[in-house]
Parts: C-alpha cells; structure tokens; sequence
C-alpha cells in the first residue's frame, strides 16, 4: 500500500514526480520537475464535478471509472516509462484524494511502488506561502536600463554566491521590452512555485542577491512575501556611463525584429510622448537603433530617477564603468561582509 509523506519529505524522497491533475490544472501551476500524467482531460473533469455536485459521490465515481477503465493499460505504460530503472514514483492529485490513490493502486498493482504527497498540491501550496514568509537576508542588484544587472547575477552565481533570478524565471526583463526573445510567461501561480523551490537551495544565513524590481515582473506577480523582504533590503546601486549601457541594449535588443522593437516603443507611448515615440519608431525603420535607444533610455532613466526619489532606502553606489561583469561580482563579493550587517 503507497504510504503518503508531509510535503518537505514528499519533495527529497527518491523517483520521478507524477502529477494526475488534469492538464489544465498543471498548466496553471504544478510542482518544479513533475509530469503529468492526467487521469482526466479537463472536460471530463469538469463533468465528474458536476456528477459530484448535483448526483453526489457514488454518480461521480462511477462515471470517473467509465473514463479512465479504457486507458488504464496506457496510463500503467507511461507511468513505467518514467519510473525507469529505480521503479519509484512519486504521486499526487488536488488534495490527495481519490485520483491519487486509485492511481497509486494501479501503478502497484503493476509493481510500480508508489509514494503520496499527504494533501496533494493543495498542501503544497500551503507549504510554499510558509517557505516564502521565512526571513533572508537579501541585497538587491539595481541600476538604470543597460546596467548590465542580470549579467553581474550569472556572474555572482558563477562566483559562489547566492543568487535568484526572478527575471530569469518569469521569462521577462521587466519592461516593455522585456519579453521579446524570452519563451511564453509562466502563471504567477507557476511562478511562485518556480521561487519557492529555488529558494529551498539557499542557506538563510548568507547574502542572498536579487535584482530590484516592481511587484510586477511582465505578467508574473511577485509573491507578497518576497516583496516585503525586498522592500526593506539594502540596495547596491550600479552606475555605468551612458555610452556602455547603450552598447549592452545594442548588442541585446539588436538581433529582435524591428516590427517587435516598433511594437513594444508604442506600448509606452503615451509615457514617452508623442514626439519621442515618433522618433524612435523612425529611427528603428531607418535601422538607426542606437538613436532609438537613446530617445527611449531618456524615458527609462527619468522612471527610474523617480523610483529611487520616493525610496526610503539609500543606495550604495558601485561604479562599474570599463568592468566585466566578473570584476564588477568579485566587488560585490567582497562588499557582503558589509551589507549582511545591514540586512540581518
């Protein structure tokens, strides 16, 4: 018989992770690194619940069986193919009901041991929004548009030191700019799930380096929890001439298509006006994208003057002027000492 773990034992037992939700459930958010493996499309989960609801408990199941009884050799096939060798899975539905355990019961009648997330994706949820609220010390990476802040992150966890990279996992730099070249968004939901296993890795005692942001990182939203830890970190500021931040959005947003980079300038241009909207837009169909960047920097630059303005916080500014990215993550390194006195 599969036996179920609390979910922080759940997420370090051995074998592949499998999750029986239906397919629109796992898009939405699932657990980093599950399958799924569905025991029912979405339409034939929404008519279960229905049954369930207006027949009760017994119409529902039966129908459930009249579904899955034809698939069960082929849910049995796929589940062995990704046990592999080591035939050990690990199985969860919503709340760790029926679904999970009739598919444990299953996978062990096949000689597939199983074992079972105790209250299902439900539960870890719950066990996420308590990881999120577990204090860090964290130093926030800022600096204007063309700083180079992602790249000094790679090369801080290149380094050896801590580093989440939440523009990296929401697929998006932030801006307007910011999903051209990047895959599709994650959900927030997947987003805040993305955060909180990568945030199982870190040491709570040591420097953890975030990028400054908005709450809103393109259509991924920040968890609350994270947020307010960041809004009260210490900010290290980068300070870079304009001529280099113009080469790294140059040598960036340079390979994108020119209908994208025209289409993104009109997104904000009610914000930049209609002079300078008309400018850029012109300049990029003329293949002139330094004078583009430019006008648009000029708009990025004031925002971000503006942010800093209404901070309580006071920035330690780095200069990283004619410095790799390497340099510029040794500095940070060795401001750590410093700036954890000032997190904890």
């Amino acid at each position: 018989m599969a036996c179920s773990l609390p979910c922080d034992r759940f997420l370090k037992a051995d074998g592949p992770l499998l999750d029986v939700r239906s397919p629109g459930e796992f898009v939405r958010g699932h657990i980093p690194g599950a399958h799924n493996l569905p025991l029912f499309s979405d339409e034939e989960r929404a008519a279960v619940g229905t049954l369930y609801k207006h027949q009760g408990r017994w119409a529902a199941v039966r129908r459930g069986l009249e579904l899955v009884g034809p698939r069960l050799a082929v849910l049995a096939e796929q589940a062995a193919a990704l046990a592999g060798a080591d035939a050990k899975l690990r199985l969860h539905c919503w709340r760790g009901g029926l679904r999970s355990s009739s598919t444990a019961w299953l996978l062990e009648t096949c000689d597939l041991p199983c074992t079972l997330l105790d209250g299902g994706y439900k539960a870890f949820r719950r066990w996420l929004r308590q990881g999120l609220a577990q204090p860090c010390p964290i130093v926030l990476l800022g600096g204007h548009t063309g700083s180079g802040k992602t790249e000094v992150l790679h090369a801080l966890r290149v380094a050896g030191a801590q580093v989440l990279d939440l523009e990296g996992l929401a697929h998006h730099r932030g801006s307007s700019f910011g999903g051209l070249g990047q895959p599709r968004q994650p959900s927030t939901e997947q987003f805040e799930n993305d955060i909180a296993m990568a945030l199982q890795a870190i040491s709570p005692h040591r420097v953890l380096w975030i990028e400054a942001e908005s709450v809103q990182v393109g259509c991924c939203r920040i968890p609350p929890e994270l947020f307010h830890q960041m809004e009260q970190a210490p900010l290290v500021a980068l300070q870079r001439p304009e001529h280099e931040r113009l080469d790294h959005l140059l040598a960036t947003y340079g390979p994108m298509q020119r209908q994208e980079l025209t289409e993104a300038t009109r997104r904000i241009g009610k914000r930049l006006g209609l002079q300078r909207t008309q400018q850029a837009v012109e300049a990029i169909a003329a293949g002139n994208l330094r004078l583009a960047c430019q006008v648009i920097l000029d708009y990025y630059d004031r925002t971000y003057a503006h942010g800093l303005a209404r901070s309580p916080r006071t920035p330690v500014l780095l200069s990283r002027e004619g410095l790799s990215n390497t340099a510029v993550a040794q500095r940070l390194l060795a401001m750590e000492p410093t700036l954890l006195k000032h997190s904890l």
